[in-house]
């Protein structure tokens, strides 16, 4: 199951050279990343860090196109690739539907932490569950 959240492109993420700087990439997959978690374990966004908290560990960015300024908002996909033990894979892209363009591609990997000691933990049942419902191939 796909997930989708919208981003628009702020005059401050645009470079010298009329697109969005490299690095605005990461904060559109960010704020796509959070709501997505949110929704999946039916928290609010500043619920869910108190709730399942999670650190990211790694994330692969594969720009294909630059992304410009414009209005309407570009889509941000995500979705669960996989889940282990203690960590679990999102993909994710951003897209223009209306066009069918693929701006970039990304791979995050987040590790389930404990609140009070910020050690790796495992995934309890219930959010392997939610996790699992989410899971899709792209």
């Amino acid at each position: 199951m796909t997930f989708s959240y919208p981003v628009l492109v702020r005059w401050s993420d645009i470079d010298s050279y009329d697109h969005v700087n490299n690095v605005r990439y990461f904060d559109y997959l960010q704020e796509a990343r959070i709501a997505f978690l949110a929704d999946v374990f039916g928290v609010g966004a500043d619920e869910f860090f108190g709730r399942s908290p999670v650190v990211l560990v790694s994330q692969t960015v594969d720009y294909l196109r630059p992304i410009l300024l414009r209005h309407p908002p570009y889509d941000v996909e995500v979705w669960v690739s996989a889940v282990g033990t203690s960590s679990y894979t999102l993909q994710s892209r951003i897209v223009d539907h209306a066009e069918g363009l693929v701006y970039c591609k990304a791979t995050s990997v987040l590790v389930a932490v404990s609140a009070d000691t910020h050690a790796k933990r495992p995934l309890d049942e219930a959010e392997r569950a939610a996790l699992g419902r989410h899971v899709a191939a792209a």
